[in-house]
């Protein structure tokens, strides 16, 4: 009796349903991204091993909890007075810093230069609470920013940026660049964010 060929199985449309069903699985599958806020980070620099002693006036204390209660300096404070508290903090101008307009209280900082504010939080506490605390805190720097810009160049400092960053601006961007360096200069962004504390 003959042997029978076992039939062979027409492979040659396979590859052509692999092909359609990754193009079904890239169309209708959705990829989870991250949310988050983008931060830019400063770039790492050598750390001195014998830093200078920093006095602890020109340190401004911003703890939240994990009851999202807010402390400054110790004492409770709403939301609403912490960008004044922060504003009268950095623009106080204890020593040298001719173009501050704070009270000049020799208890606060002594000048802009000087000035760090720290942003503590418990490990427990609130994404958006520490986001809210931490928008209030840029707010001031950025008050003090926009004061400085239209008082020597007649715009915002906010202004100066979107024109820097605009590539449809008419005018020199190597003056505005140096306009924009001057005002961080005085009013630098020196804000602290320490670790979450553990709870006890």
């Amino acid at each position: 009796m003959a042997k029978r060929n076992a039939p062979e199985v027409n492979a040659g449309s396979m590859a052509d349903i692999a092909f359609l069903l990754l193009i079904f699985f890239l169309v209708t599958t959705t990829i989870e991204t991250d949310a988050g806020i983008n931060s830019k980070l400063p770039p790492i620099e050598d750390v001195p091993e014998n830093p200078p002693p920093r006095k602890e006036k020109n340190i401004f204390i911003v703890l939240v909890n994990a009851n999202e209660e807010l402390l400054v300096e110790d004492e409770r404070m709403n939301l609403k007075d912490l960008r004044q508290a922060a504003i009268d903090f950095l623009d106080n101008g204890g020593q040298d810093c001719n173009y501050c307009q704070g009270r000049r209280d020799p208890a606060s900082s002594d000048n802009p230069l000087k000035a760090v504010v720290s942003l503590q939080n418990d490990r427990e506490t609130e994404y958006g609470a520490y986001i809210a605390v931490q928008n209030e805190l840029v707010a001031a720097f950025n008050f003090l920013r926009n004061r400085e810009a239209n008082r020597l160049f007649g715009k915002s400092f906010v202004k100066m940026e979107r024109d820097f960053n605009d590539s449809e601006y008419r005018g020199s961007k190597e003056k505005l660049e140096e306009d924009i360096k001057t005002i961080r200069a005085m009013f630098p962004l020196n804000l602290s964010e320490a670790e979450p504390k553990e709870r006890k």
